[in-house]
């Protein structure tokens, strides 16, 4: 019995290339000498397609009759057209949960970098001005602040718990309340003019592009501080890099970018910016993890006819799928 065909464009995770070779006829795109001759060749076979972040949207899909699912790897899929995918037939998953405490925990730690300035503390040290005098009192500490949650999902959720061991408040704006005992703000503006701390966990994607923006910063305020772990698009980096040198909030903390991955360079001059380069949810035992749910969501797909963690757009392929 022949093997169900799964196309893989780019390079993934070592637990993704080493489950669908056990399992499925791979075709490793990236490494055709012609990609669109190989397309063309083999369409009519590739019934799935295991993504690591290329972009897939409506003329993609039409180039592949047979597809039925798409297992990307991570849990933002906005470089899918997942509507598009929808309308076609074809289901689309993520990989939601398995990387909820990592990122909580760089999210956190993003924080206490910003509030405390960690990293410009330590980059003092190792530049040898110790000697000459102690470090400049900070001025932000993590006592006595809110954290408005923009985003209260699993992550959210996770980053909720972890910073009230440290004794912050939590308020959130989602489209709809949740039944949580954190304070609800029904819009955006109101949840940062409420708080000081505003944590970014929504998705990317045309919807949310430049959702925070200079209003949103300037209710943000003097004393503010901005983390975001979810999206680069979410925020307007030159708004946000014009707030930071006008001390229009106090600092922000960033792991993603707009144009990952480039940096505005004005970010990259701030003192009062922390930037890491999208690690969030990058440890080898996590990544696995998340390599594994590809592989399971394409397993589960073709022994039983339903994925295990399809996106919200596809909820009603799924409700359709034999069991």
């Amino acid at each position: 019995m022949s093997r169900p065909t799964v196309l893989m464009p780019g390079p993934m995770n070592e637990t993704v290339l080493t489950g669908t070779a056990e399992h499925f006829d791979v075709i490793r795109l990236w490494e055709a000498d012609d990609p669109d001759a190989v397309l063309a060749e083999r369409a009519k076979d590739i019934t799935a397609v295991a993504t690591g972040g290329t972009a897939i949207d409506g003329a993609f899909l039409d180039r592949l009759p047979a597809l039925r699912i798409v297992a990307s790897f991570g849990v933002g899929y906005d470089k899918i057209d997942a509507v598009a995918a929808a309308e076609r037939g074809v289901i689309v998953t993520n990989t939601p949960g398995v990387l909820d405490d990592e990122v909580a925990d760089t999210a956190l730690g993003l924080l206490l970098m910003t509030a405390r300035e960690l990293s410009r503390a330590e980059r003092y040290l190792r530049a040898g001005s110790w000697p000459d005098g102690a470090y400049p009192l900070t001025k932000a500490t993590l006592k006595g602040r809110t954290m408005g949650i923009l985003g209260l999902g699993r992550i959210g959720e996770a980053i909720a718990h972890r910073a009230r061991a440290f004794g912050i408040d939590i308020a959130y704006h989602n489209r709809h309340r949740k039944d949580v005992a954190y304070t609800y703000y029904p819009t955006l503006l109101e949840l940062a003019t409420a708080v000081d701390i505003l944590m970014i966990v929504i998705p990317g994607g045309d919807e949310t592009r430049h959702l925070v923006n200079a209003e949103v910063l300037k209710a943000l305020g003097p004393d503010g501080i901005l983390i975001n772990i979810a999206r680069g698009t979410v925020v307007d980096e030159a708004a946000l890099a014009e707030a930071l040198a006008t001390n229009i909030i106090l600092s922000a903390g960033l792991d993603v970018f707009e144009h990952e991955p480039q940096v505005h360079p004005a970010l990259l001059d701030l003192p009062n910016a922390v930037l890491l380069p999208h690690v969030g949810s990058a440890t080898i035992p996590t990544r696995n993890a998340m390599g594994q749910l590809v592989v399971d969501n394409l397993l589960n797909w073709f022994t039983h006819g339903t994925p295990l963690t399809a996106v919200q757009e596809s909820t009603d392929l799924v409700r359709r799928s034999p069991a």
